[in-house]
């Protein structure tokens, strides 16, 4: 049967499975929804059981679940790993929803739900495709599917796991949907992710909040002197001061430049959906390549003193500042954050005391554009889209793809079909049902490409 038919018959009973699984509110970030966690695991061991898998596992970690699955049909056909994970952001602020957030519905041709598109939406692209391949007995892969419960909250359960699990892990590629494409018709393969590093400085100078009038001019105030700090941090041009900063940062090719920046793009309409007059940072790159190959610092938060109704004349004994880089290959964000920490401390005058605390990170990635899962995708989305895929560098990060290589050794093909517009981790997040479906579509001809370009390469 083809595809189209498959999914015209089936399309009922797959979106009834799906909405089940929106149902249950699996927040990972919530100690008390812990239930609700074991819940999805079990539900997502009794999907695979369903397609049918032959080794279908839930280990049990010191967070949540994580649910395991395997089909070996022959040992001479190249194995996928499927990572995708059940665990959503929280419906906070829920007034803002439209509809209850774990009642999915479908409106104006959308799937409205928490975890629609990231990540409970896309993880089922791919069941649907292995159900539709083995039901018809087209499968000429290996599959292997891992789906996590704390990506939301930095995979620290699964990062343990892969350590332990190494043999039963091994593939030839990651296949994750977990991004995004440019724009619905607009096919798009990620080939990069940014890495990050997070801090949070902290200024102390009197022993206690002083009176602006007796000791103005006499005491430093520690909100101005973090204002200074940040300010030697980075430039008016967007290039970042830290010493050493760059010193490992990849060479882009001016034929990957080209490439990068062929995708749809307007800086007007950027700066009109911002409500900016003028963008901002490196002149000597365009804004696709600054927030894809190039890194950047940005504070994300500061405070300190009086900030209530009405007028509180104090000198504030404290100031607080959480900042983060995102990072580009080969950047490695344990070396990037004690730079920024050691510099903040160099700088910081006598007149202060700064602490500075490294709060998380997580490394870069890129996939080669070269590899045959890559060309695979290439091949697979140009034919269900009847356009070649725009090859993109997301300007955000998946700390867990990084964490895969270096534990595995294996490389991870992003191939996702969410939309800027999906809202994910907002209210009113949604997933579109043609992307559901042309996702189904693509991730069905992967798995026919790809045995292809393995015996070509």
């Amino acid at each position: 049967m083809h595809i189209n038919d498959y999914l015209i018959k089936n399309e009922t009973i797959f979106l009834s499975k799906l909405f089940n699984l929106l149902r249950i509110d699996s927040v990972s970030s919530d100690s008390s929804r812990k239930d609700k966690m074991q819940e999805a695991a079990k539900y997502w061991a009794e999907l695979l059981n369903e397609l049918p898998l032959d080794v279908i596992e839930i280990h049990q970690t010191d967070g949540n679940p994580i649910v395991y699955g395997e089909k070996i049909l022959n040992q001479n056909y190249p194995t996928v790993l499927v990572y995708g994970h059940y665990d959503v952001m929280p419906e906070d602020p829920i007034d803002l929803w439209i509809s209850k957030p774990f009642e999915p519905e479908i409106r104006d041709g959308k799937i409205y739900a928490r975890g629609a598109d990231d990540d409970k939406g896309q993880s089922f692209i791919h069941w649907i495709a292995l159900k539709y391949l083995l039901d018809e007995g087209m499968l000429q892969c290996n599959v292997k599917v891992v789906l996590e419960g704390e990506e939301e909250i930095g995979s620290s359960s699964l990062a343990k796991w892969l350590d332990e699990h190494k043999d039963k892990l091994l593939a030839h590629v990651v296949l994750v949907s977990d991004t995004g494409m440019i724009a619905p018709d607009v096919p798009t393969i990620t080939m990069g992710l940014r890495g990050l590093t997070y801090l949070q400085v902290e200024v102390t100078g009197p022993n206690r909040d002083l009176h602006s009038g007796l000791f103005g001019g006499a005491v430093a105030n520690p909100i101005i002197i973090l204002s200074h700090i940040i300010s030697k941090l980075i430039d008016e041009n967007g290039h970042i001061t830290i010493p050493g900063f760059y010193d490992k940062v990849m060479a882009v090719s001016d034929q990957e430049r080209k490439k990068l920046n062929e995708a749809p793009f307007s800086e007007e309409d950027y700066k009109q959906a911002l409500g900016v007059r003028e963008l901002f940072g490196e002149k000597e790159f365009t804004v696709l390549e600054r927030i894809g190959i190039r890194p950047s610092f940005d504070v994300c938060g500061i405070w300190g003193g009086y900030t209530g109704e009405g007028a509180k004349t104090v000198i504030p004994s404290k100031a607080y500042a959480k900042i983060s880089a995102r990072l580009v290959p080969y950047q490695d964000h344990k070396e990037i954050a004690q730079l920024i920490k050691s510099y903040i401390e160099q700088i910081a005058p006598a007149s202060v005391k700064v602490k500075v605390d490294i709060l998380h990170g997580g490394q870069p990635y890129v996939m080669p554009s070269d590899h045959p899962a890559y060309l695979a995708a290439e091949r697979a989305m140009k034919e269900v889209f009847g356009r070649e895929p725009v090859h993109l560098r997301s300007g955000g990060s998946i700390p867990i793809i990084s964490t895969i290589e270096q534990k595995l050794g294996i490389k991870s093909l992003l191939m996702g079909f969410g939309l800027e517009s999906d809202a994910i981790h907002s209210p009113n997040e949604n997933f579109p049902l043609q992307n559901l479906w042309q996702g189904v579509r693509s991730v069905v001809a992967f798995y026919s490409h790809f045995p292809k370009v393995m015996h070509e390469n």
